[in-house]
């Protein structure tokens, strides 16, 4: 007997002597009855879940086959996980699912309940403790049986399903039971022939892969109701916090039938009422802040009385690559977390896992609140293709693993059961075998992305037109039919009526307006319920539109970002708020690695649209020090997809809004609203008490014409605006005026641009008005070193720009408290010198 497996070979050897050993079974059992004495879970069922190991147990064989020669690019298995086909088979189709990368046997069995119908429901137990499993069929074809070695006749049609037979009627109970050899012998389902495809389609990075077309190797399908993740250390785990918050949320509406007067279009949520989530994720991650973010979020808001209908399993293999997890720590770990039930079972024991898994769904299920399932499992062929495991594990632990194999676990037990014989099962894992290996050659095959253009195209959708659009819709409906309801909101005041407002007025009625338009819009984050933000700028928002929809939450960035997300693609408008931009680069993980990655790795097929307010940047007086004057904005501009706007005038806050909010209802956008602090309740520009930094609000007739497109630029024009043009943003927009209005008294005219949004750059703006006057000065108040003066200049460059070009930028340096901060920021001086310096050129 092998003793120190770490080659798919070996592997396979060990299994075939597994079942020869087996004895055959005593008498057939009517794989209709349970396998066991002390369980549901039927024969014909457990064959189904057989199957559905035996297909990703192939799979990772082809993919250490296809990597032997060049054509696999990803080698990470689920050798050893098989178990969690029990938990597939414990959920619903319709329960969304964010699945770690050793999901193989999940993923096949969720592939083989989207092919059935429906499943019924049954009456709730009494006592969730006592309720039955309320898994459903793992599909109304016949998932599993079939016979016959790898010598399968060769004229078999390319791309033949891997069987056809239908799943058989209901038996009369007064009928005979049906021989066991009856159900051994039906043909393989096809659906785990699909899924196998799936898989293998991203091993090789085919563009037909059905969810990131060849971008990433995901678990992943839309109807499947399986949403992919693309980091395995846990960073979806916040994500999915938000998608039971949301659920529940969307779930009592429906109720309560609050939701029946929505405007037609409204997002609805896309999983049924009473939908659960679960996510998965290995044992090492428990360890990560973004795990311990979600479970204190999820937590949190059980001991505040708010469900949260999470079902979190944990697969724990005890390694973490080559580091072991201390023995007992992740039970120990999982038991102490407030709020949330834990569960455990032993992957390796399908009929326990399937059990647990099952009272474990019904439970959360019933209660709407959280839990854990901690799956005891074993890693089987290393942690991927190129890890040689023996470098940091004994033969006898791997030989430990190894008698803890879950399907040879699933083959012992279809045997005691007489159910199958040994003989069969290695025929029924053969034919699997000889399915996937020749899907695995069909798909070498199929194109591959092969032009940028291609790559990048479902990674931010642009539709300026749409967007207008909907700008133009909303004004319709505010000044129409939603004209009621928008002066109740504002007491009768609405905001164009109120005279002229600050930055952090402009940008609270733009808040609400988009709360009366869009149903599903929620506002939460840090302070921004009672207290109305500690800017005051969602003053009153609460009491217009309820706790529901305007929420405080707990102090952590990377919860509120993950619950935006789930919300988001739960059907949500979320608008979180990060309340102050240095304490966002602690979360920025969940923009990056996450939100801004859901439409490039699904192809659009699934979307987090988010609109996340940061108060930020420096130049507030009395208040300052790194935490709270922060510039620091180059890891947001280098986020792929990512839109960024930043607001300097009252009357560019409320329409860069309305776009950002259109952007993520019709697009999907993740959109990051940078808002500068110093500038919230400025109301002056040039001198004490001139109102020039105020603006009036647009009453809706006037939203269409002052709709700001994403990407465009505001140009002021001062003097001649003929012999310099000044390209700055934020708290560089009314230095550059003063210092243009210094520069005009000396007979210079200039051009100030106002960039607006800092992602994607307006170029186009950028390139015609330094053209215009041939001397370009770009005030940049974030960093020399990473900030956004680098990207204008290489876009004039780019762009064949030949004028005069010089940059006044902040030092490379934090902000530091006090007076000392003017030492390192750009100063209104600095901004004059620097034009008179290009002038004299």
């Amino acid at each position: 007997m092998l003793s120190d497996v770490t080659t798919p070979q070996d592997l396979d050897d060990r299994f075939r002597e597994t079942l020869a050993a087996l004895a055959a079974p005593a008498q057939r059992r009517d794989p209709a009855r349970p396998v066991t004495d002390d369980t549901t879970l039927t024969g014909a069922r457990a064959l189904e879940l057989f199957d559905a190991q035996a297909t990703s147990r192939q799979l990772d064989l082809a993919g250490r086959w296809l990597r032997s020669f060049g054509e696999g690019f990803y080698t990470i298995g689920s050798a050893g996980h098989e178990g969690n086909a029990a938990v597939a088979a414990a959920l619903r189709v319709t329960d969304p699912a964010l699945l770690h990368y050793r999901s193989g046997a999940f993923y096949c069995v969720r592939a083989a309940q989207a092919g059935g119908s429906a499943p019924a429901e049954r009456p709730e137990a009494e006592h969730p403790e006592d309720d039955q499993p309320e898994a459903e069929r793992v599909g109304a074809e016949r998932v599993g049986a079939g016979h016959g070695g790898s010598d399968r006749p060769a004229e078999a049609p390319p791309g033949d399903a891997v069987g056809s037979g239908a799943a058989p009627d209901a038996r009369d109970p007064d009928e005979p039971a049906a021989d066991a050899r009856s159900v051994v012998d039906q043909p393989l389902s096809p659906a785990y022939a699909e899924a196998a495809r799936d898989v293998l389609r991203g091993m090789v990075a085919s563009s037909r892969e059905p969810i990131a077309g060849g971008r990433h190797k995901v678990f992943g399908r839309a109807d499947l109701a399986v949403v992919p993740t693309t980091s395995t250390i846990a960073s979806h785990l916040p994500r999915a916090v938000g998608m039971g918050l949301a659920v529940e949320r969307l779930r009592r509406l429906d109720t309560s039938g609050r939701r029946d007067g929505a405007r037609a279009g409204a997002e609805q949520a896309p999983w049924p009422t009473d939908a659960i989530v679960v996510c998965s994720f290995g044992d090492a991650s428990v360890n990560h802040a973004s795990a311990t973010a979600a479970f204190n979020t999820a937590g949190w808001y059980d001991h505040t009385g708010l469900r949260i209908p999470v079902l979190f399993v944990c697969e724990d293999n005890g390694l973490g690559i080559s580091v072991r997890s201390p023995k007992g720590w992740v039970e120990t770990t999982l038991r102490s977390k407030p709020g949330i039930r834990y569960f455990a079972a032993e992957g390796d024991d399908l009929v326990r896992a399937y059990e647990a898994a099952a009272e474990a769904a019904a439970w959360v299920r019933r209660h709407r609140r959280p839990a854990v399932l901690h799956l005891s499992t074993v890693r089987l062929m290393g942690h991927a293709g190129a890890d040689a495991e023996t470098a940091y594990r004994s033969a006898g632990e791997i030989a430990a693993d190894l008698d803890r194999d879950p399907l040879a676990g699933t083959a012992r037990l279809l045997v005691d059961a007489g159910v199958a014989t040994g003989e069969e099962l290695l025929a029924r894992y053969d034919e699997i075998g000889w399915q996937v290996r020749r899907i695995a050659e069909e798909v070498l095959d199929e194109p591959k992305l092969t032009a940028p253009a291609d790559v990048v195209a479902p990674l931010a959708p642009r539709r300026p037109a749409r967007l207008a659009r909907a700008v133009a819709d909303a004004a319709a409906r505010a000044a129409g039919p939603g004209a009621g309801a928008r002066a109740e909101a504002f007491g009768g005041r609405p905001p164009e009526l109120t005279g002229p407002l600050t930055l952090a007025q402009s940008i609270n009625a733009a808040l609400a307006d988009g709360m009366l338009d869009h149903p599903q819009m929620a506002v939460f984050g840090e302070d921004v319920g009672a207290k109305g933000g500690v800017y005051g700028v969602t003053k009153g928002l609460r009491d217009r539109f309820g706790a529901a929809r305007v929420f405080d939450t707990l102090l952590d960035e990377t919860s509120i970002l993950g619950l935006g997300l789930g919300a988001g693609l739960a059907g949500m408008l979320p608008v979180p708020e990060i309340q102050y931009l240095a304490y966002l680069h602690n979360a920025e993980d969940q923009l990056r690695g996450e939100a801004a990655t859901m439409q490039f790795f699904s192809q659009g097929a699934f979307r987090n649209p988010m609109v996340v307010r940061v108060a930020g940047l420096a130049y507030q007086e009395g208040f300052g020090g790194h935490f709270h004057n922060d510039n620091s904005v180059a890891v947001l501009r280098d986020v792929p997809g990512l839109v960024i706007a930043v607001p300097a005038r009252p009357d560019d806050a409320a329409p860069m809004l309305r776009t950002c909010l259109a952007s993520a209802a019709v697009d999907g956008s993740v959109c990051v609203f940078l808002e500068p602090i110093a500038l919230y309740h400025t109301r002056d520009l040039y001198a004490d008490g001139d109102g020039e930094w105020l603006a009036h609000y647009a009453e809706p007739g006037a939203w269409t014409g002052g709709h700001v497109p994403i990407g465009r630029a505001r140009v002021y024009g001062v003097g001649s605006a003929e012999d310099v043009t000044i390209i700055t943003f934020g708290n560089g927009v009314p230095m550059s005026l003063r210092a243009a209005a210094t520069l005009a008294d000396e007979g210079v005219g200039t051009r100030v641009v106002d960039l607006r949004w800092l992602s994607p750059l307006p170029v186009a703006d950028i390139i015609r008005e330094a053209a215009a006057t041939g001397r370009v000065l770009v005030v940049d108040e974030t960093r020399r070193s990473g900030g956004v003066g680098e990207g204008v200049i290489a876009a004039l460059v780019d762009a064949g720009y030949v004028g005069a070009a010089r940059r006044v930028a902040g030092v490379d340096s934090f902000v530091p408290l006090g007076p000392a901060a003017r030492q390192v920021l750009v100063s209104e001086e600095a901004i004059t010198q620097g034009a008179r310096t290009l002038l004299a050129r």
